[in-house]
């Protein structure tokens, strides 16, 4: 039986298995351990590696196959959400309330009380933000903040995180304008990890791992350090 690689602190931030030695139940999980520095991180996600775990595990790395993805190109608006990006009174920021949005990911859902942003997974995106690799999409609503989600960019790709909505179609909203605020800067693919209906519904579809690993080495290489990004999306 196949077990993960255990990593170590002092294992050098880019020591890890080849994404191909994931295993296949449950799908995607490579190694376990390590921490959760900058370097890691970053090296984790260019190798198409994401960490994601409960409260009282240790770190899990996950390489799915299949990988969902969305091409901005892709992006299918509905005419229900069409008519909430005009009618429905929300505002569009970027990097305005990251801390916020990465609180608002790990609050509780309709289906359970667990949540994998644990305290310290926050601590670490917000050094990934500071640093200017993470960054947050927000949907406000009469000077309320009521949607979003957050991710890495790296290079010409956007590593989707996590998305809440407190009001009908925030999220959907926040999804909309972080494509188009991407699309308008050369950005080329979303990574959306695991497949749902729910992405799927607004473009995302599911390729082989072998052809993401790909569009990795094709667009992930960063062109300089990363940009500070803090404006109103139109």
């Amino acid at each position: 039986m196949s077990v993960p690689r255990w990593l170590t602190r002092a294992d050098a931030v880019d020591r890890f298995p080849s994404p191909n030695a994931a295993l296949t139940e449950p799908n995607g999980l490579l190694a376990a351990g390590g921490d959760l520095e900058p370097g890691r991180l970053l090296g984790a996600y260019i190798r198409g590696i994401f960490p994601w775990y409960e409260e009282g595990q240790p770190i899990l790395w996950w390489s799915p196959d299949p990988r969902a993805v969305l091409w901005p190109a892709e992006l299918r608006v509905s005419r229900s959400l069409r008519r909430s990006l005009i009618k429905g009174g929300f505002e569009l920021r970027v990097d305005s309330a990251f801390d916020e949005v990465i609180a608002g990911c790990a609050g509780p859902r309709r289906y359970t009380d667990a949540t994998w942003i644990t305290s310290d997974m926050a601590r670490a995106y917000g050094r990934l933000h500071r640093m200017g690799w993470a960054h947050s999409f927000e949907t406000w609503r009469a000077g309320e903040l009521v949607g979003g989600l957050y991710g890495v960019a790296i290079g010409r790709v956007f590593f989707g995180e996590s998305m809440f909505a407190r009001v009908t179609d925030a999220s959907k909203v926040a999804l909309v304008g972080t494509v188009r605020f991407l699309e308008q800067r050369g950005f080329a693919l979303i990574d959306c990890q695991v497949a749902s209906e729910h992405m799927a519904s607004l473009g995302a579809r599911a390729i082989p791992r072998r052809e993401f690993l790909g569009l990795l080495e094709r667009y992930c290489e960063p062109a300089g350090p990363p940009e500070v990004w803090r404006a109103p999306i139109p």
